[in-house]
């Protein structure tokens, strides 16, 4: 586990394919990118239409994704793991960048890499069953707290109502 918190990762902005792909080769390039996530996890087809439907995706083009639509759904399995798609939907259109896939791309994978690298090094100095199970609690502990201040945040930032960058439809996914 330690070896694949500290080297499994999302390919890198360079690494997605340019070419358009069809939703099921989305999926099938979506359970290479969270290779650490269950099996029972998964994208399938119906959460990306779902997330179409509620706006945090855009539309493909015709039957066609894009290296946009793989980037915003790299982020969404990930956050989908402790977040509803409301509040995904809206951490992501909160994000200063979301506009620019790749701007936006490259600071989730910072953000992901100094997470897990965090998550490993405090796996390896356990050893003992005792010190694994102390640690699991405590991830389990800190997950939880992490997810509560995440959505105080959220909901602070809502009442705010910071200054928009981008102005998109709805339809459009993503950007508002």
């Amino acid at each position: 586990m330690i070896e694949r918190l500290s080297s499994e990762r999302p390919a890198d902005w360079d690494s997605l394919p340019d070419i358009e792909l069809y939703r099921d080769q989305v999926l099938g390039y979506m359970k290479r990118q969270h290779s650490l996530q269950p099996e029972d996890a998964q994208l399938t087809g119906a959460m990306i239409n779902n997330y179409i439907k509620s706006g945090l995706l855009p539309r493909a083009s015709g039957k066609k994704y894009t290296k946009d639509h793989l980037v915003y759904l790299t982020a969404i399995c990930s956050l989908k793991q402790v977040l509803s798609v409301g509040e995904t939907d809206a951490l992501l259109k909160l994000q200063p960048n979301i506009a620019d896939a790749q701007g936006f791309y490259e600071e989730y994978l910072v953000t992901m890499e100094e997470a897990f690298r965090e998550t490993a090094a405090s796996l390896e100095e356990d050893n003992s069953r005792e010190q694994l199970a102390a640690t699991a609690l405590q991830l389990a502990i800190s997950s939880y707290a992490h997810k509560l201040a995440c959505e105080k945040l959220l909901e602070l930032l809502k009442e705010k109502k910071p200054p928009a960058k981008a102005k998109q439809s709805k339809k459009d996914g993503l950007i508002e």
